[in-house]
């Protein structure tokens, strides 16, 4: 599924002030800088991008052509207090970008009022037209999937990292997106969590099809094994995507699944053993060839001795695909 989600963008932020909610304006920004104008900020909002605060006219003029919500909450609704933002927005001009579950088409006025202005009203967040049970035939070319210990531990950031270190290095590599930032990143994908359950592993087929012996497919993880809401997507991801190697992210400050406290992150070697006995279903030889660590929270010692205690300990590498220079790493991963 390819997109033209109209950049450059005035991205949303609405009155957030968790971090982590606000991690598709952090990776649109991260990867694609150019296509971001401004920030609009409501009150209430603690997050900063570091961004010029805009009003939608404002970003107009500015040059941006779109307003992209930036913000993925539980749930994925739009918020009440925020349509009055979208409206304005529309009415001064910028199309809407939305990745949340909730589409844009479905909110009652924002269509004739998007018509009306000759603008887009683009959802991110919606299933392809493919029911598509898996097979669970080996496909031709390599993958590698990153899987998490948690959600937004950065299994799409380690991708694109890896991604392209591997290009850089002359590697034959192709990003598969299969959430709504990183589709507006990339400018194609699946949007994997809006898929029938059933058709999950046969559209990660799909997304990842047969390819030349030495092609790699760096696929972009979602949810988590361990976390009680979205383990389900995590699972058919694994299964469907049939990964050689697996990047297991971690936050290695974080003692609970976000939002769910009574559920401890795993430690580290549990997780490897239930990551890898999950993907042999479809591949016997699935393997964790290593840790990416989001360390965004430590200095770069602090960040350097725990990737070693965990090396260490796993006699796996571990980095910061934000902090520390992977290029040449990344061959010997895939070796």
């Amino acid at each position: 599924m390819v997109l033209d989600i109209h950049p450059p963008h005035l991205l949303f932020l609405g009155d957030i002030n968790n971090p982590l909610d606000a991690k598709t304006a952090m990776g649109v920004l991260e990867w694609r800088p150019e296509h971001c104008i401004g920030q609009f900020r409501l009150p209430g909002c603690e997050i900063d991008l570091g961004l010029p605060d805009l009003s939608p006219a404002a970003a107009l003029e500015a040059g941006a052509r779109s307003l992209l919500i930036g913000v993925a909450p539980l749930g994925g609704e739009i918020a009440p207090e925020w349509m009055e933002s979208i409206r304005l927005s529309l009415a001064s001009g910028l199309s809407i970008v939305s990745g949340l579950h909730q589409r844009l088409t479905a909110v009652s006025g924002l269509k004739s009022i998007a018509d009306a202005k000759q603008l887009a009203l683009i959802d991110v967040r919606v299933a392809p037209d493919i029911h598509q049970i898996a097979t669970g035939r080996k496909r031709t070319g390599k993958r590698l999937l990153t899987v998490g210990t948690d959600c937004c531990v950065g299994k799409k950031y380690t991708a694109l990292a890896v991604c392209k270190a591997l290009a850089k290095q002359g590697v034959d590599v192709t990003f598969r997106a299969t959430g709504q930032t990183g589709i507006m990143i990339s400018g194609s994908g699946i949007p994997v969590d809006a898929v029938v359950s059933d058709f999950v592993p046969g559209v990660c087929e799909y997304l990842t099809p047969d390819a030349g012996e030495n092609h790699w497919d760096i696929i972009e993880g979602q949810g988590s094994l361990f976390h009680p809401a979205y383990a389900a997507v995590t699972l058919g991801l694994l299964h469907g995507s049939q990964p050689d190697l697996m990047l297991l992210c971690h936050d290695p400050e974080r003692a609970a699944i976000d939002g769910f406290e009574a559920y401890p992150i795993p430690i580290i070697s549990s997780a490897i053993r239930r990551y890898e006995e999950a993907a042999r279903l479809t591949n016997p030889v699935a393997r964790v060839a290593g840790i990416s660590l989001n360390t965004a929270g430590m200095n770069k010692a602090q960040s350097d001795k725990i990737c070693t205690e965990i090396t260490e300990s796993t006699d796996l590498p571990c980095f910061d695909p934000l902090k520390n220079a992977i290029d040449a790493m990344v061959l010997d991963l895939i070796s």
